[in-house]
């Protein structure tokens, strides 16, 4: 068996997630491996919303797009994940997949932050149709720090469990501080 990255983990529940025609939300472009699995999954009648700070995501992310040859049923948004609410509506979303800490190949010093991933996080809930899922995959340790991780754990344990189920996993045996992968599915 292959060594399955946190990526991967959530990549399978996104699958199960995700139909043709639904609306879904990268809230973290990075470099855009997440925003193509939607756009494949969603198909020509859905609709991918991706979103970064960083315009080198942005530019990362169009060139993966393109050269894997993606249905173009997405849209590339130089704009916070604490804005996502201007292009939704709310109980509208069937995914939205975040991934915390900094963006893999880039500076370490531009990273996500619990300032600005919770408030992120609370307004993603609103847009979450019922059943729908966010995919979590929190990193920390010496790049990224810690803070942000707690904050976000702390933020999740508090969600109401009659309208939010959440389930944390964790890599148990791997050493260094491992990335968190937290599913969340509005009842």
């Amino acid at each position: 068996m292959e060594n399955i990255q946190i990526t991967q983990w959530c990549a399978h529940f996104i699958s199960r997630q995700v139909h043709p025609g639904d609306l879904c939300i990268d809230a973290t472009m990075g470099n855009g491996n997440d925003t193509l699995l939607l756009s494949r999954l969603c198909e020509e009648n859905g609709r991918v919303l991706a979103f970064d700070i960083q315009r080198s995501a942005l530019e990362k992310t169009k060139e993966r797009l393109l050269a894997a040859g993606a249905p173009l049923n997405y849209s590339l948004i130089l704009d916070s994940h604490t804005n996502m609410a201007k292009y939704a509506r709310e109980g509208s979303v069937s995914c939205i997949v975040f991934n915390f800490g900094y963006l893999p190949g880039g500076s370490h010093e531009t990273a996500t932050k619990a300032e600005t991933s919770i408030p992120a996080l609370e307004r993603s809930l609103s847009l979450l149709q019922k059943g729908g899922l966010l995919s979590l995959c929190i990193y920390s340790g010496g790049d990224s720090g810690f803070e942000e991780k707690d904050a976000i754990l702390s933020w999740l344990k508090k969600l109401p469990p009659r309208r939010f189920l959440v389930i944390k996993s964790d890599y148990y045996n791997r050493p260094n501080h491992p990335p968190v992968p937290v599913l969340v599915i509005k009842l």
